[in-house]
């Protein structure tokens, strides 16, 4: 059986390096940190590869993070991998559990989902996954 967790997060920090940068297209590395409240609490680092084009709306991004706290009341850590892209037409942020990354009570997880960009600047999040 599935259970669905879903709240939001706010970004903590956001240290972001240009790598290469060529005809108005950039490649840069961040290290991201967030505290997350709802069925997911707790604080995460994220390491991500992202590419900016010179068309405002066009960009994509991988990466992992490792989210430390509870997952509906389970305490342990697990990682996350990013896949993200967007253009004029829209975007996708979907992420995933990494098999086998969780630990304590979280030992076993699976699951994925995805990061919901709100209007007014916030982020929320879904994440669909099985416990054993």
């Amino acid at each position: 059986m599935t259970d669905r967790a879903e709240g939001s997060f706010t970004l903590d920090s956001w240290d972001q390096e240009p790598y290469d940068e060529a005809e108005g297209t950039t490649l840069a590395q961040a290290r991201i940190t967030k505290t997350f409240s709802g069925d997911l609490a707790g604080a995460s680092v994220t390491r991500i590869l992202m590419c900016r084009t010179p068309v405002e709306s066009s960009a994509a991004y991988v990466g992992f993070e490792r989210f430390t706290g509870s997952l509906a009341g389970r305490v342990g850590s697990f990682v996350l991998h990013h896949t993200a892209g967007g253009d004029a037409d829209g975007s996708t942020l979907s992420w995933t559990v990494v098999p086998d990354s969780g630990t304590g009570e979280l030992c076993g997880l699976r699951g994925g989902g995805q990061i919901i960009n709100g209007l007014d600047g916030g982020h929320a999040y879904v994440l669909d996954y099985t416990l054993p």
